[in-house]
């Protein structure tokens, strides 16, 4: 974003409404980018919460903007299956993917591989896991924190957001600290498209991916014969329903869950500091009542809705909203919609540190799918604020981030920011 932004956004907003409903589309990356998709998302909730699109970058797709709508569809896999991808994918992208071959993983999948594969990982989230890794977390959001620079700017994203969620990504792994910056490159090699992020070409994003899966290939065939043991990486080639992967699938694993480590936690500690500072109001409540954090954690998951959708295909005729979906039809949910759905929350554009259920959002989704890493993300969220509080009596935004062109990642590319001093 820039200093024309707001004008940008009131055009946007009157073009938007100008529009004839069956011309709207909300999957297009730089209205994202400049965080004006907003207007279309309002009035498809009004106007045609289950809306076909025909676009013509991600060809005809059920755009789903209500709470209600996108739970109906996000809690029944029978009729709306993940097997044809989790994400609204560009003829490009589709192109690509013919070129180098499809890589599933266990949120791509149907029960019931998808519910033996997750099964697999789950552990290294579990309650007894996560009281273990509580205080390496703090240890080193403490050492993060105490290396930043005071009374001069930095970005935030580079120095904080991506160095925590990449030690704690390394850690799950058991993938050498001291190259811990390969995940969250290897997360964005994967989630962007040429032309942004760091991806300069298909043949540049397919190198990295390449380079990604013989790096964890070599760390397989060490654990595939060392005992098992409490990383990702070992859990996958000992657990029966995943030991017996092809190289595709590993690969497709891997990146879920790079993905799904990197991208929640990262882009809303981020959102958190944007958040808080767009809303002096609520950072002065979070300044006197820190026993605030673990809401104001939620609230930024919500507010922020750091994955924008999930998509499905129809696995039968279904009727939702009036509208018959055909077999066969892809449906995009717009978690990001359903999180400022006025039918279900009270002021939903509103940030509010201290709501009532602050964990009533729809950012880890539904069903079987839910964010098999929701606690593991809220508890990295939750000590990095803890660890500020001590240190910092504010960070200030130093001028506006920019945004991540994507209609899935919904994001930071950078956030200039300064802390005038410490406690």
């Amino acid at each position: 974003m820039h200093d024309g932004a707001v004008d940008l956004k009131a055009e946007a907003r009157a073009q938007i409404y100008a529009l004839p409903i069956e011309e709207l589309d909300p999957a297009q990356p730089e209205l994202f980018t400049q965080d004006a998709m907003w207007p279309i998302f309002e009035r498809l909730r009004a106007e045609d919460p289950v809306h076909e699109v025909t676009s013509p970058t991600y060809g005809t797709y059920w755009s789903i903007t209500r709470w209600d709508d996108i739970m109906a569809v996000d809690s029944n896999h029978q009729v709306f299956s993940s097997a044809d991808g989790i994400t609204l994918q560009s003829h490009e992208a589709k192109a690509e993917q013919v070129r180098r071959g499809t890589r599933p993983s266990f949120i791509s999948m149907d029960p019931p591989r998808h519910d033996a594969q997750r099964k697999t990982v789950s552990p290294v989230v579990a309650p007894s896991n996560l009281q273990v890794m509580g205080p390496v977390i703090r240890e080193r959001a403490g050492k993060i924190l105490d290396g930043l620079p005071i009374g001069e700017e930095f970005d935030w994203v580079e120095h904080v957001s991506k160095e925590l969620t990449a030690m704690t990504l390394a850690t799950l792994f058991d993938f050498p600290q001291e190259e811990r910056q390969l995940l969250p490159y290897w997360s964005d090699m994967m989630t962007n498209m040429p032309g942004h992020g760091p991806v300069k070409s298909w043949e540049h994003k397919r190198e990295a991916i390449d380079e990604m899966v013989e790096r964890f290939l070599g760390l397989w065939n060490e654990r595939v014969n060392a005992p098992p043991a409490g990383d990702l990486i070992s859990m996958l080639c000992h657990g029966a329903s995943t030991r017996d992967m092809d190289r595709l699938e590993y690969a497709g694993n891997l990146g879920l869950l790079i993905i799904g480590g990197n991208d929640t936690t990262r882009n809303t500690i981020s959102g958190s500091v944007y958040a808080l500072n767009k809303h002096p109001g609520e950072y002065a409540k979070l300044k006197a009542n820190p026993a605030l954090i673990p809401s104001m954690v939620s609230e930024t998951i919500r507010w922020q809705t750091p994955l924008a959708h999930m998509a499905r295909t129809a696995t039968q005729d279904h009727e939702l909203g009036g509208k018959t979906i055909k077999a066969g039809d892809r449906v995009a949910m717009w978690y990001v919609s359903g999180n400022r759905d006025e039918a279900v929350m009270e002021s939903p554009n509103a940030y509010i540190i201290d709501r009532e259920r602050p964990r009533h959002h729809m950012s880890f989704g539904f069903g079987i799918h839910r964010c098999v890493g929701n606690r593991l993300a809220e508890l990295q969220l939750t000590i990095i604020w803890e660890e500020i509080m001590k240190r910092f009596p504010s960070i200030e935004l130093a001028g506006e981030p920019s945004l991540t062109h994507s209609v899935f990642v919904k994001g930071y590319e950078t956030l200039p920011v300064l802390i005038p001093a410490r406690n």
